[in-house]
């Protein structure tokens, strides 16, 4: 039986074949681990269009006050290109986009960028087996195949609040910051508290002089083991061959061990629980009541965040932290369901992104001119987060059920790249001009994905980022991360429809 090549080798362009012209829309971690690995691979013509001015993707536009990553630094990079000398044990935003904008260095990737050009339509022609890609400037150009590295959280949601158009000072989403307001002496509201809020709002609580954080429901929040590496742990992964290597490897297996909270009413769930509840109940208080520091679902229903200043920042005499409901917008503040006006002179929202809706706003057509939002109609869905029935040489990184509650983003998102180009150099092997996953192949796929999901705790009624609004399982993964590894590394290729050929 055939298969997407050997576990230790990387797949690589046979001399006599031809090289596919591919476009990459998204130059963050996805495409540019992609353009890496083509390049490895002996495909050089391909193009990474972003509409951002740089690469990094949410790590370039996420720049807010505290900005950093919840999972451990060394973990956080490619296995092909790892950066030995983090500063610290979660890296922040600045040292996450300077690692990215080294790879463009590091692997000669500047002369296939087309930043400040945005794609909003992808049409597949039956005819010549092509895809045109439409610029929002209008040009149109030509590719064989088409990845979308958008990632999930690239467009910022901010709820349509009554009146929000009629407030008198600055407001801003937190992926969208504005670097040009000083918000000193300023009495600031916040509306949101997930990850961003955790980490912004410790970091603008002393400058300002009052923050009002309106908070839907509460977060579970565990301390993040963060500090600064010393100078001889640095010294370590650099000079110590393997070492590196085995650290990443603790960290891995760690983090992987938590998937079983993610397993719905799961022991380990509990214990978290248990170790965590009673804490909160030491500072239940008047002001900050079960309501404003306890949630009332279980761990990992929502994101599990991460911070050591949340609770301090809270607790904090200038800081408020409102439960009520948002009943409109005025422009002076925010009025909420209780009827109490709370004034503010800025507002910031830390709403989180539109997940659900992937590769939108693009356009897609595939075969048949089968639209990409009709194919997609009962919820999102692709065979391994990549690849989507009649839409050949189509593929998607960090696509439908590729999210993470656990481990690091980044190894999945290995596993699609691998995937993609062994897919790519198969179909140039059998000198055919397309592959696409089989029906049948990606209608298992997805009661097996959904099945799974009835078991974890994404789906037991609270309102999270990770499911539609149908209440289907639409982002993340619902099995161990060493179950893709195993998945994408013994793809057959029976799994797959090649087209095209001179035959």
């Amino acid at each position: 039986m055939p298969r997407v090549k050997s576990l230790f080798r990387y797949p690589h362009l046979p001399r006599k074949s031809s090289a596919p012209r591919i476009a990459i829309l998204g130059a963050g971690a996805g495409g540019l681990g992609l353009a890496i690995r083509l390049r490895q691979a002996g495909i050089t013509s391909f193009s990474i269009f972003d509409k951002a001015d740089g690469v990094g993707g949410t790590w370039r536009a996420n720049t807010y006050p505290g900005a950093a990553c919840d999972v451990p630094s060394h973990l956080y990079s490619f296995s092909f290109a790892r950066r030995r000398n983090w500063s610290r044990k979660f890296a922040t935003q600045p040292e996450i986009l300077d690692y990215f904008e080294g790879l463009v260095k590091d692997f000669d990737l500047s002369s296939h960028l087309r930043l400040n050009t945005e794609i909003v339509g992808a049409v597949f022609s039956d005819t010549t087996n092509d895809w045109t890609i439409t610029l929002a400037s209008g040009a149109q150009e030509t590719f064989s195949a088409v990845v979308f590295a958008c990632g999930q959280l690239n467009r910022p949601f901010i709820p349509n609040f009554i009146g929000q158009d009629n407030f008198s000072g600055p407001a801003f989403h937190s992926a969208q910051w504005d670097h040009e307001v000083d918000l000193s002496g300023l009495n600031v509201g916040v509306i949101g508290t997930g990850a961003s809020a955790i980490q912004f709002v410790p970091s603008i609580a002393e400058q300002v002089k009052s923050l009002t954080i309106f908070q839907r429901t509460p977060a579970w929040v565990v301390p993040r083991p963060d500090r600064e590496f010393t100078a001889q742990e640095r010294k370590r992964f650099i000079r110590i061959p393997g070492w590196q290597w085995l650290y990443r490897a603790s960290i891995y297996w760690r983090l992987e061990f938590r998937w079983w909270a993610m397993k719905s009413d799961s022991r380990m769930s509990r214990y978290i629980e248990g170790r965590i509840r009673p804490e909160l109940e030491k500072i239940v208080q008047p002001r900050l009541d079960h309501s404003a520091l306890i949630p009332d679902y279980p761990i990992g229903c929502k994101r599990l965040l991460m911070a050591n200043d949340w609770y301090p920042t809270i607790l904090r005499d200038n800081v408020e932290v409102v439960t009520e409901s948002i009943a409109q917008i005025t422009p002076d503040g925010v009025i909420t369901a209780d009827n109490q006006t709370h004034c503010v002179d800025a507002l910031i929202f830390g709403t989180g992104f539109s997940t659900t809706e992937f590769l939108a706003p693009v356009e897609v057509v595939g075969q048949k001119a089968l639209r990409l939002r009709d194919a997609w109609r009962e919820g999102s869905q692709a065979h391994l987060g990549v690849t989507v029935p009649n839409f050949p040489n189509l593929f998607v990184i960090y696509g439908p059920n590729t999210n993470l509650g656990h481990n690091s983003i980044l190894f999945m998102i290995e596993q699609q790249i691998r995937l993609i180009v062994g897919l790519l150099v198969e179909t140039a092997s059998r000198d055919a001009k397309w592959v696409t996953v089989r029906d049948e192949v990606a209608e298992r796929s997805d009661r097996d994905l959904q099945g799974a999901a009835k078991k974890t705790v994404w789906v037991t009624g609270c309102d999270n980022w990770y499911t539609d609004e149908k209440g289907r399982l639409t982002n993340n993964w619902p099995f161990p991360t060493v179950v893709y590894w195993w998945r994408t590394r013994f793809e057959t290729f029976r799994d797959y429809v090649f087209g095209g050929t001179s035959s």
